[in-house]
């Protein structure tokens, strides 16, 4: 059978048969092996773009480099300038992979990979969905993503579709008359799998619940259901597990970098360890120990075209006690650094928190179907939900009673019903907004 992913790599210029050959050696190392190699990439890439790109020679500066920690910190609001600025030499738009971050952190820009990187990117994806079975070549995809809506883009990507195995299920609405129509698909076609945006395939299992469907039923050759982009709770998860009859797998990613963590099939979020060298760092940029939380910095280990050297990605997480520098485990990833509540107290609180409290006591009667929550003073807070039916103040009360214990008191919410919530123009939902 033509491995058409594969060779619509390979055509595109992604040396992919070397790379799975490249990541199969790293995974194989032994610790020393591995300890080895680790320091080795990181005065690699340091040196090479050193040597080689100005933007980064710039940002270091006159320090005198005498160990890692002496490093800069790289972070996104360096990176807005233009791409040309920030390529290392030899490298131009012809000979690299070109592409922009999502903008859910509230600084897109645009990035390049060379394509030697960007092949190990799909090396890394290739096994770690081949731990639950899925071969990118043979197996199909139930694709629960945004889709460029302009004709060019729109082409493209249904091109993109048709030579990767998947079809695709655009959220941009996610009404119940179009969930029918996902859920007649899955009646029809025989997806391996399931991939895309938390919140969508959360709102799709919400649908078959309230249909008493129990989707491996209808659509035996499902395998597993990988979730991305989004906060996965856990009431969530047990959710999907029930409506969908199959393993739900959270994998935590940038575009610019590669898959960070994945879910491995014993449950631990297993971090990239091969391809990236991931750091937990304190407000002073010291590496905290496992267990403590702090903000997420990574080195892109192979990315010689555009550096990612010590990059605060944005995001807040904690490393797994048992985690070692060959398998790092992601305990918890608390959520994005610019979406924190600052209250009237001085308090400051990961807006999640919010989502916590609230998704409880508004779920209990299943009538809601998804929120977000929204900042606008430092005391008053908005709340946009779907539902059948408007919230009774009983529900209201709970909630500001479950606030003002969880939180602090004298917070001012409202409550107001939509038909459909705002999503980014990738299709994702944004959980928490800070206006402020």
């Amino acid at each position: 059978m033509i491995r058409l992913f594969d060779l619509s790599l390979k055509l595109n210029g992604f040396p992919i048969k070397k790379a799975k050959a490249e990541l199969d050696k790293i995974v194989h190392f032994s610790k020393e092996e591995y300890a080895s190699f680790i320091e080795k990439k990181k005065k690699e890439i340091v040196d090479f773009h050193l040597n080689n790109n100005s933007f980064y020679r710039d940002l270091v500066g006159n320090k005198k480099i005498e160990n890692w920690n002496d490093l800069p910190i790289l972070n996104k609001q360096n990176l807005q300038k233009p791409l040309e600025k920030r390529l290392s030499k030899g490298y131009s738009k012809k000979n690299i992979y070109l592409n922009k971050t999502s903008g859910s952190s509230g600084t897109p820009f645009v990035f390049a990979k060379d394509k030697y990187s960007h092949a190990l990117t799909w090396a890394s994806n290739i096994m770690r969905f081949g731990w639950f079975g899925i071969d990118f070549n043979h197996s199909y995809q139930a694709r629960f993503y945004g889709i460029p809506m302009d004709s060019i883009g729109y082409q493209k990507e249904r091109l993109k579709d048709f030579l990767t195995h998947r079809f695709r299920f655009p959220v941009f609405d996610l009404s119940d008359e179009i969930l029918e129509k996902f859920l007649q698909k899955f009646k029809s076609k025989k997806f391996d799998y399931i991939n895309g945006y938390t919140s969508s395939i959360v709102l799709f299992a919400k649908f078959l619940e309230q249909k008493n469907i129990i989707l491996k039923e209808i659509c035996p050759t499902l395998k597993a259901c990988f979730v991305t982009s989004e906060m996965l709770f856990e009431t969530d998860k047990r959710l999907l597990e029930k409506q969908f009859g199959i393993p739900i797998i959270s994998e935590y990613g940038a575009s610019e970098l590669d898959l960070i963590a994945f879910e491995n099939p014993q449950g631990e979020w297993q971090v990239n360890s091969e391809t990236l060298f991931v750091e937990i760092l304190d407000e002073n940029n010291n590496p905290v120990p496992h267990g403590t939380e702090g903000k997420i910095v990574i080195t892109s280990l192979f990315n010689k075209a555009n550096p990612f050297i010590r990059y605060e990605i944005g995001d807040i997480g904690i490393l797994d006690e048992k985690s070692t520098p060959q398998k790092p485990i992601l305990k918890k990833l608390i959520g994005r650094t610019n979406d924190v509540a600052i209250l009237p107290s001085g308090k400051k609180s990961p807006g999640l928190t919010f989502y916590y409290v609230t998704k409880s006591i508004i779920e209990d009667d299943g009538n809601v179907k998804e929120f977000i929550i929204k900042q606008t003073k430092l005391d008053t807070f908005e709340i946009e939900y779907v539902a059948e039916k408007e919230l009774v103040s009983e529900q209201i009360q709970k909630i500001k009673e479950a606030i003002d214990l969880y939180l602090e008191p004298n917070l001012n919410f409202t409550f107001t019903k939509k038909t459909i919530l705002e999503r980014t123009n990738r299709g994702k939902l944004k959980q928490f907004k800070s206006y402020l």
